[in-house]
């Protein structure tokens, strides 16, 4: 299945297109590209789509998603991704 995943910034290095950071998903940490969010900071929750942040959301809105993907398994893959 292809869709993007919340996570939480927890670090960002470079800048402009080679803008990245470390994003959490539910405690699963992979190094993402936010080239396409320089509004993005440390401690927001951007949307993540095949290693690239997308967008910049709610925590609220963020926080219910991952309750989601991780009651279906869905974060289980991320996991297999390392």
């Amino acid at each position: 299945m292809c869709l993007a995943v919340p996570g939480k910034i927890e670090s960002i290095t470079g800048e402009r297109e080679l803008r990245s950071g470390v994003v959490n998903f539910g405690g699963v940490q992979k190094e993402i590209n936010l080239a396409f969010v320089p509004e993005a900071k440390i401690a927001d929750f951007v949307m993540v789509h095949v290693g690239f942040a997308i967008s910049v959301v709610d925590e609220a809105e963020a926080t219910t998603v991952l309750g989601y993907l991780q009651q279906m398994g869905e974060l289980g893959e991320l996991e297999e991704l390392k």
